[in-house]
């Protein structure tokens, strides 16, 4: 019988944001340095003829998933809520490239849970999203795990 394993990657994005009806400064376009650590878990591939062997996954393999579902959709942009208010967000879609509309607040805690959505569908067979760890600022980060959200 394999052993559970858990491996860890580092990702970095820049990303602005906007908390629409926030009582702070953060209430005003600003943006952050991310960081995200994405940790998985799985057996290593025991067979000694695949050239996966012994690894959970392919570290090229997770870089690709996590810039295809999470880096290439939010690195340079500015997320906004769709209750942020239709002119404006006209008015920035017009101003800027790369706006996503989000049907939340774009804190730290829902972008990790978005974050968790967009992953855990793509991985392969065998291995599972464990946890996530989002810092936006060195000293700020939301935490994620799968085992509080069975």
């Amino acid at each position: 019988m394999a052993t559970i394993i858990r491996v860890t990657r580092e990702f970095s994005f820049e990303m602005a944001h906007v908390l629409g009806n926030y009582d702070g400064p953060c209430r005003n376009i600003h943006g952050h340095s991310y960081k995200l650590f994405i940790t998985l878990a799985g057996k290593p591939v025991t067979d000694k003829f695949n050239p996966k062997y012994g690894m959970v996954i392919d570290f090229a393999v997770m870089k690709n998933i996590v810039n295809d579902v999470i880096i290439d959709k939010f690195d340079h942009s500015i997320v906004l809520s769709s209750e942020f208010g239709k002119e404006k967000l006209e008015v920035l879609r017009s101003m800027f490239e790369n706006v996503n509309i989000v049907n939340y607040q774009p804190t730290c805690e829902n972008l990790i849970a978005d974050i968790a959505e967009r992953l855990k569908d793509r991985l392969p067979e065998g291995v599972k999203l464990f946890s996530l760890r989002l810092h936006e600022t060195e000293k700020l980060y939301a935490e994620w795990f799968a085992s509080d959200n069975c």
